[in-house]
C-alpha cells in the first residue's frame, strides 16, 4: 500500500471534460418552473376571487333580510295607520264629536244660504 499514489480511474486525464448536463434541459425546466408558479398563482387568485364572491353573496343576503323585515313592518304599520286614518275621519265619528264638544247641531231652516 502505497499512500502517496492515486489509483488510474481517480486521476485526472489532461485534457478530458468532466459532462455537464445540456443547457436546454436546465432552461426548460426553468421554464416548466415559471409555468407551474404562474399557474399556482392564477389558482390562488381565482381561489380568492372565489372566496370574496361567495362573502359577497352572504353580505347580500343578510342586507336583503334586514330589508325584508323592514318592509313587512312598514307595510303592518301602514295597514295600521290607514285604519287609524279611516276611524279618526268617519262622518259618524266626526258628527259625534261636533255635537259633544262643540255643541254642534244640524242647522234649521232659513239657517242655510246657498251662493249664486
Amino acid at each position: 500500500m502505497t499512500r502517496g499514489v492515486a489509483s488510474a480511474p481517480a486521476r485526472r486525464m489532461p485534457g478530458a471534460q468532466r459532462e455537464r448536463p445540456p443547457r436546454r434541459e436546465h432552461k426548460l425546466n426553468r421554464r416548466q418552473f415559471v409555468c407551474v408558479a404562474l399557474l399556482a398563482l392564477l389558482l390562488v387568485g381565482v381561489v380568492l376571487v372565489h372566496v370574496w364572491l361567495r362573502l359577497q353573496v352572504v353580505k347580500t343576503g343578510y342586507v336583503l333580510a334586514t330589508a325584508t323585515k323592514l318592509q313587512t313592518r312598514l307595510e303592518q304599520e301602514n295597514r295600521e295607520l290607514q285604519i287609524e286614518l279611516a276611524t279618526l275621519t268617519s262622518p259618524d265619528r266626526l258628527e259625534s264629536l261636533a255635537r259633544r264638544r262643540l255643541g254642534l247641531a244640524p242647522p234649521e231652516k232659513g239657517q242655510v244660504i246657498v251662493l249664486p
